[in-house]
């Protein structure tokens, strides 16, 4: 797969690495506000792309990164020298959505290969429980948290209970109906 990395959508980046990384023998899910980005067709926009390692051949990431010119520059954080829009991060997994380690990731076929991605449902309750609960378990009630489930759930097909009992379990059907009224 070719893409033109200094003009690259948020949406082509996540399938030209995840494409590479997949053949490699690496499990990998996009996380985080790229998924955000994708599902509301680039209304918002991350400057980083978020990938949950899922498989144990982690130490090989480097320099199967490489291979498509992704270098190192902290920890856990790679840079393209021609992509200078974006980053990739590859945070600490598991992944765990509202209380749950049991998620399924949502599939795309491109060039054969199967790409994961967090589904609509789950982005919008990853994106609610940060804005309830904030990082590290300190409340911060980030609007932006808050509005970017909304621009999810406005742009893709939800599940709507599942939503409703995870507001409901965290205290906060105040909340779920300010995001039902946003979302019409």
């Amino acid at each position: 797969m070719e893409i033109d990395l200094q003009a690259c959508t948020t949406e082509q980046l996540w399938k030209f690495v995840s494409t590479h990384l997949e053949k490699k023998g690496f499990d990998v899910v996009l996380v985080g506000g790229a998924v955000v980005s994708i599902y509301s067709q680039g209304m918002y926009v991350s400057g980083d792309l978020d990938f949950i390692v899922r498989s144990l051949n982690k130490r090989e990431l480097p320099e199967a990164l490489k291979e498509i010119g992704f270098e190192r520059t902290q920890q856990r954080y790679y840079r393209h020298p021609d992509c200078t829009q974006f980053y990739l991060e590859f945070p600490t997994g598991p992944i765990e959505i509202a209380g749950s380690y049991d998620v399924e990731p949502a599939t795309q076929e491109v060039e054969k290969t199967v790409v994961k991605i967090l589904s609509p449902t789950d982005c919008v309750l990853d994106r609610l429980e940060q804005y309830f609960v904030g990082e590290y378990g300190k409340p911060h009630g980030e609007k932006k948290l808050f509005e970017q489930a909304v621009l999810v759930a406005r742009n893709q097909p939800t599940d709507l209970k599942r939503i409703e009992d995870f507001c409901r379990k965290e205290r906060k059907s105040d909340a779920f109906r300010e995001f039902l009224e946003k979302i019409k």
